[in-house]
């Protein structure tokens, strides 16, 4: 009997823990299809692991809008900026291996950089402190041109700010990554990366930033078009330098194989990945970003992720064993792929609930829907229970999604919205002058720059705006 009540004890707690699972599961198979049905999500892969085990995988919609081919384990998805989060691990284990520092110039392996650049160091690539031009927003660097031939032509501007200083996401920097990983390690960038982070899943992974490649099995990513109302596919092509920034497309068995051999230091030992997850020491001292990852925090438990092209997020929980990965391909109102990962978290374990973003969520999806009575409502329910909470960026955001989404009356209801709870807000009526605008109001659209410019006299958008409007009004008269 003395064996028997302890092996009954323990079948008791492992029916009960698989019992949790289960109604886990199903909240989370639940929560994702209404996320995907109120962001109208095509398609979708989830998986997640939880003490080195996988405690979810599962497959919804399709991966194209013109033969609707059901997404599966084959699936591969772009993830684009999520990229980084191997080409961050693949610059960590040449440091493991000494043959790089986080302190090195990035002019010990990259010749020919500009005077200007020569102080930055690897550590402000992977920070995105660096400081340097970057190349995405200049229209005259044709996709195919050499890196040498980008550098020189991004050598005739500006720095953008003093090194070291502050965090401004920068293509530039994983350019300039890409060039070091090759120099020291004579392969292709992405040789190197697939036979040192996934030599066992090499054919579940492909590298190409151009999106109208042919790629097999590769997931398309839809832009929704709010003057339509319908999906169009994507078609922006980066070229090959832009491989470590945004161009993995990967399986989610790939994926979470990858994450599996992260957590048991395969790829990297304990030590080396605390140092990756560091906050870096920005000269500002207001930003909060570790060497290439984001910090998150959910009542003061640390994660470490990134996203991609509002597609895509990774996100672990170290100290909780839990790890988050999702993808999909395409939204038709706000980026959902925080809100997902962060309610899905709180499912798995409500320590990590984050109430804010739940409730951020539930905001969204209100006002989404078009004309609809009940959101301003739920705000002001949110609100009420939580007063401290500030929801002006938010309520900014929703109301330029609506308003370019041609639903002029509603955004500006939304502006008035937020100037009413943030009334010594510049931004706020600079935003309720821009409704009105729109709206083809002028003489409150005039009324409410004015506002903006007094709470806020350096706002040169609300001068510029005040003039044209005075000049519209006077040719009217």
């Amino acid at each position: 009997m003395k064996h028997i009540l302890p092996a009954a004890f323990a079948l008791h707690i492992s029916i009960t823990a698989l019992s949790q699972q289960t109604n886990q599961s199903r909240l989370i198979d639940s929560y994702v299809k209404e996320a995907m049905k109120n962001n109208k999500i095509p398609g979708l892969a989830l998986g997640i692991i939880k003490d080195g085990t996988i405690i979810f995988e599962r497959y919804y919609g399709t991966e194209n809008l013109e033969d609707l081919k059901k997404v599966g384990p084959g699936s591969m998805f772009r993830i684009y900026s999520t990229s980084k989060l191997i080409t961050n691990v693949g610059i960590f284990q040449l440091i493991e291996q000494g043959k790089l520092a986080l302190e090195d110039n990035v002019s010990k392996y990259v010749e020919n950089l500009p005077k200007e650049w020569q102080d930055v160091k690897v550590k402000n690539l992977l920070t995105h402190s660096s400081g340097l031009p970057n190349f995405v927003e200049f229209n005259d660097i044709p996709v195919n041109d050499s890196n040498a031939k980008v550098i020189e032509r991004l050598a005739k501007e500006k720095m953008d700010f003093k090194t070291g200083n502050e965090y401004r996401y920068n293509q530039t920097n994983y350019m300039l990554l890409t060039m070091i990983i090759e120099k020291i390690t004579a392969q292709s960038f992405n040789d190197f990366i697939i036979n040192n982070q996934f030599s066992d899943v090499k054919d579940q992974v492909y590298f190409s930033s151009n999106s109208l490649e042919k790629v097999p099995n590769r997931v398309q990513k839809y832009n929704y078009n709010n003057t339509t109302n319908q999906y169009e596919q994507s078609t922006f092509n980066d070229g090959v330098r832009a491989h470590s920034g945004n161009g993995l497309a990967i399986t989610l068995p790939a994926f979470l194989k990858w994450s599996g051999h992260l957590s048991k230091n395969d790829l990297l030992n304990q030590q080396t990945k605390e140092m990756m997850w560091k906050p870096f020491d920005y000269g500002n001292k207001k930003d909060v970003f570790a060497y290439g990852w984001e910090i998150n925090k959910s009542n003061t438990i640390p994660s470490y992720g990134f996203s991609g092209g509002n597609v895509s997020a990774y996100r672990i929980f170290p100290q909780n064993n839990i790890t988050i990965i999702m993808m999909s391909n395409g939204y038709n109102f706000f980026p959902s792929q925080y809100h997902i990962v962060n309610h899905i978290a709180s499912i798995i374990d409500k320590n990590l609930t984050d109430a804010y973003s739940i409730a951020e969520e539930s905001i969204i999806a209100g006002f989404a829907k078009t004309n609809n009575p009940n959101a301003e409502k739920n705000y002001f329910t949110i609100r009420a229970k939580n007063p401290k909470w500030d929801f002006e960026e938010t309520l900014n955001n929703i109301g330029y999604i609506v308003m370019r989404s041609s639903r002029t009356d509603e955004a500006v209801t939304i502006f008035e919205l937020n100037v009413k709870e943030h009334p010594q807000s510049g931004n706020a009526f600079d935003s309720l002058g821009e409704g009105y605008f729109n709206a083809k109001n002028y003489p409150l659209a005039l009324k409410n720059y004015k506002k903006s410019l007094e709470l806020d006299p350096q706002n040169t958008n609300a001068s510029n705006m005040i003039t044209k409007i005075e000049n519209l009004m006077a040719l009217k008269n």
